[in-house]
Parts: C-alpha cells; structure tokens; sequence
C-alpha cells in the first residue's frame, strides 16, 4: 500500500500551476484504486460482502492520508503531473510521470 505514497512523493515538486484540490481528491482515490488493483483485489468481481469490505478499507485508506495527500498535490505538485497520473492506468504509469518535463 505504501507504493501509491511513494508516487505521489515522486510527483511531487513546487509549481506555479497547482492543481484543484478537486483534483489531488480524485487523484488519491485513482491511486487506491490502481494499489488495489495491483494487489489483485478487483479481480474476479468477488460477493457484495467482499465488495463492501473492499470499500471499507478504501475510505479508510484514504481518510487515514487525505490531508497529508492533498498538502502535497496542491502545493507541490504540478498540475500537469495530476493530469498525467489521473490518465495512468498503472502505478508504473503514474511513475512516468514524474519523468515528463
């Protein structure tokens, strides 16, 4: 779980055009979602209750690091690298990111 923090400190950097902070909250949940699909959670579809303690555990992830998140998406994260990784579909992606100039 700690590898979607890592990209999101691999993205970050000062920047004169910040992101929303609309923005860094849909880029938090795309980078839960993307760690859970790396962990194979969403394959197979799984039962309601699988599915509901799978949500559980995403809402809990996010509000455990949401503030310590959105700090660094809006303030030092360039909008552009946002954009990048909200299009990934992949973590690697979300990595290459940080590589675009």
């Amino acid at each position: 779980m700690n590898r979607w923090i890592i990209a999101a400190m691999l993205l970050a950097t000062g920047c004169k055009n910040a992101p929303s902070e609309d923005s860094c909250k849909q880029l938090l949940e795309h980078l839960i979602d993307l760690e859970f699909k790396k962990a194979g959670a969403n394959a197979g579809g799984g039962t309601d209750a699988m599915k509901a303690d799978m949500a559980k555990q995403k809402a809990a992830i996010a509000e455990a690091k949401s503030a310590e998140f959105l700090d660094v998406c809006v303030n030092k994260t360039a909008k552009q690298r946002v954009e990048c990784a909200l299009a990934a579909g992949g973590l690697e992606a979300v990595a290459k990111c940080d590589e675009q100039k």
